[in-house]
């Protein structure tokens, strides 16, 4: 059962995953031509703004998937119930105060931006900040039962969830922009929606896992090793979170909101890409935990790295070079010419990621080992890093300037030093990972120039045209990579959902 949890979590995240690239095709081109470029862009920056508040979760939410894990192994359903109530207390005390930072954060945005926005720009960006800030306030008491639902590894239902998230919003989202609201009504959307969704969890919680909170006096020491734990997994967030976001913020200060809403189609698009990956490794946590737990072996560890990492690239491999081929055509037909920068920043921010997309199984194996404060360590060095590049070069190439400077950073820190890392301290073997990856990488960059070949020949007349190229691309990609790259264990993966459709078609023709 746990293991059709895992494979059917992980189809649903894809699931989830083309629901997010239809709403980046379909919905954002139409929210940026209903909003404009400056307001679309002042939206972006609002949202980044209250995004770094999320880092308040100070690591404590793997820590709760972690520790939940161990107490569920043994059995000790007391000390579960009781890290529940434990943690439902700090959550609250955590929801007042970003609900504090947030109301700091709107009596200074004049300070922060008066010299880029207009006032009119300005007191929109206000009222959006006090509607986020009390999403983010009321989001974090219930942060728990998500951690919970991901512990219990019930990947199904925490995937549904998403997917009714995803389909629901951008739909009221499009009825209110029709009507002629703008930026403002959608913040309120996306709080009326996640607040539903967050009471989903708390009730499925409590009526199907038949979880218990239980509040009594605090076990200080327990909170310590906790705190400890979580610490670095804390700064780790911050770190992702100014690799991330801080180019919006760097041009929303020194160029623009035009700026921001250009490099904000381009991180859309990254953050897509992105989530290829963490659809495997996101549910990889809690089996993790657990093989660490059972004293499994550095090739058993090195094994999952690899094999993970394998699949991860079949599929980033055919996303990165479908986008090289296909974006610029894409984004300016849907954005329009204006966007046409956007893609060569999302090649920036895209390319050099991933590798550590591939590789980000290794996060959960550090932190299911207490290992991950050399991670944090480094992605501090890269966010200084990003912050003393980014500003000089976004001042002199705006938007694709800031994207170098994340790209750097990034190429030292999250592929160079983190490879090290995992070979000499986490024990997991990196050269036949690379060797693994270049026996793939040869389909890989073969079908990356016939894609390039053929387009220069075909060209791109319409929209149709687009998505039929971008189709028989997919087709002669998955050819070479079937025939060149994959092993029969992956074969399997992805010729398993292909024969049980065809066995319900045969069951269907013969009753």
């Amino acid at each position: 059962m746990k293991v059709n949890e895992l494979k059917i979590g992980a189809i649903l995240s894809y699931v989830l995953l083309g629901l997010k690239t239809i709403e980046g095709i379909v919905f954002t081109p139409f929210l940026t031509k209903c909003l404009g470029q400056s307001e679309y862009g002042l939206y972006s920056l609002v949202a980044s703004i209250i995004g770094y508040l999320t880092v308040l979760d100070f690591g404590f939410g793997n820590a709760i998937i972690i520790y939940t894990t161990r107490y569920k192994t043994k059995n000790e359903k007391e000390k579960e119930y009781k890290l529940n109530g434990m943690f439902t207390i700090i959550y609250t005390f955590i929801g007042i105060i970003a609900a504090g930072i947030g109301i700091l954060l709107y009596q200074n945005v004049e300070a922060m931006f008066g010299s880029t926005m207009t006032a009119y720009e300005i007191e929109k960006a206000k009222i959006m900040l006090l509607i986020l800030t009390l999403n983010l306030a009321i989001t974090f008491p219930f942060t728990i039962f998500s951690s919970i639902i991901t512990a219990y590894e019930k990947f199904v239902f925490a995937k549904l969830i998403n997917i009714f998230r995803t389909i629901l919003t951008p739909i009221i989202m499009v009825a209110l922009l029709l009507y002629g609201y703008k930026s403002v009504a959608l913040v309120i959307v996306t709080t009326a929606v996640n607040i539903i969704c967050l009471l989903i969890n708390a009730v499925y919680c409590f009526k199907k896992l038949k979880i218990k909170i239980h509040f009594g006096k605090f076990d200080f020491s327990l909170l310590k090793e906790i705190s400890i734990y979580s610490f670095f997994i804390f700064l780790g967030i911050i770190m992702d979170k100014i690799n991330w976001n801080l180019d919006q913020f760097i041009l929303g200060a020194i160029v623009g909101t035009t700026a921001v809403a250009i490099y904000n189609v381009a991180s859309q698009f990254s953050t897509i890409y992105q989530s290829f990956s963490t659809a495997i490794s996101g549910v990889m946590l809690p089996k993790i935990t657990k093989m660490i737990s059972s004293k499994a072996t550095n090739e058993e560890i090195s094994d999952i790295f690899i094999r993970t990492g394998r699949i991860q690239y079949i599929i980033m491999g055919l996303v990165i070079t479908g986008f090289i081929i296909f974006g610029m055509p894409f984004i300016t037909s849907f954005f329009g010419e204006q966007y046409y920068q956007s893609y060569y920043i999302a090649c920036i921010l895209m390319i050099p990621v991933t590798i550590p997309l591939i590789q980000n199984v290794g996060i959960s194996i550090m932190q299911a080992k207490n290992m991950h404060k050399f991670r944090t360590i480094s992605y501090l060095l890269i966010a200084i890093g990003n912050v003393i590049i980014s500003i000089p070069l976004a001042k002199l190439y705006s938007g694709v300037g800031a994207a170098i400077g994340t790209a750097i950073s990034l190429i030292i820190g999250a592929i160079i030093t983190m490879n090290i890392y995992y070979y000499k301290r986490v024990h997991i073997n990196i050269p036949k990972f690379w060797k693994e990856i270049a026996k793939m990488s040869m389909p890989v960059l073969i079908s990356l120039i016939i894609g390039i070949v053929c387009i220069n020949y075909i060209g791109f007349h319409s929209k149709i045209i687009l998505f039929l190229e971008m189709i028989v691309y997919c087709i002669i990609y998955f050819i070479l990579i079937w025939k060149f790259g994959m092993n029969k264990y992956e074969k399997e993966i992805f010729s398993k959902p292909l024969k049980l459709i065809k066995g319900k078609i045969k069951v269907g023709e013969n009753p």
